[in-house]
């Protein structure tokens, strides 16, 4: 089960340990993950849309054409909760998958 309590910060570094590529911007985590096509990304986009959607915790994206960056923070927190890094380690298993 995740929390909505907002992480120190030294709880957010060592998570990101964990999470090659996944970064702190500010409250938010992000990551970019590139693509050979256009298509290839948003069908990706559309995977991770369903596991958001299953945890109820859902992503900023932004789509540029290859590029497809991730944005997570728990709103109602005002800030990085477990419920993102969860949602991050979901991300990247889906990533693996492709």
């Amino acid at each position: 089960m995740t929390t909505t309590s907002r992480l120190s910060d030294i709880e957010i570094q060592r998570n990101l340990g964990a999470l090659p590529g996944w970064s702190r911007k500010g409250d938010a985590l992000v990551k970019s993950y590139h693509f050979a096509t256009f298509p290839a990304g948003v069908a990706f986009v559309a995977r991770v849309a369903d596991l958001a959607e299953a945890v109820q915790h859902h992503p900023d994206i932004d789509i540029r054409y290859t590029r497809v960056q991730f944005t997570l923070s728990t709103h109602d927190a005002g800030g990085i909760t477990e419920k993102d890094f969860a949602l991050a380690r979901d991300i990247e298993n889906a990533a693996a998958a492709t």
